[in-house]
């Protein structure tokens, strides 16, 4: 395991990828259930979505709750240290929301 050179390679190494923002994006508002997880974040596959939510949840991001019934019921939810690492990536968003277009046509090149 190799030390961090700065606070970014921190950040990138617990939100790196393309589903780990998109988790974090969709437990802003509250806790979620795995299957609504899974439709609120299109594309991604049921494998990708667990080991995505385990890593998270081993970096203490994501809280999982089991709770005992039938049918078992499990909710993903954030924790303090997830929330405030949402919190960060709002200026993310707001950064690309204003140069969607521009993003969208540098990709087509």
């Amino acid at each position: 395991m190799r030390a961090y050179t700065c606070g970014l390679d921190a950040s990138a190494d617990v939100i790196g990828g393309k589903w780990k923002p998109r988790i974090l994006w969709a437990l802003h508002h509250g806790p979620m259930r795995f299957g609504e997880l899974r439709r609120e974040i299109t594309g991604v596959t049921e494998k990708m979505l667990i080991q995505q939510l385990r890593e998270l949840e081993s970096r203490d991001i994501v809280h999982r709750e089991v709770f005992h019934q039938v049918p078992p019921k499990v909710e993903y939810s954030l924790t303090e240290l997830g929330r405030s690492l949402n919190e960060a990536l709002i200026p993310l968003d707001t950064w690309g929301s204003d140069h969607l277009t521009e993003l969208e046509a540098s990709r087509v090149r």
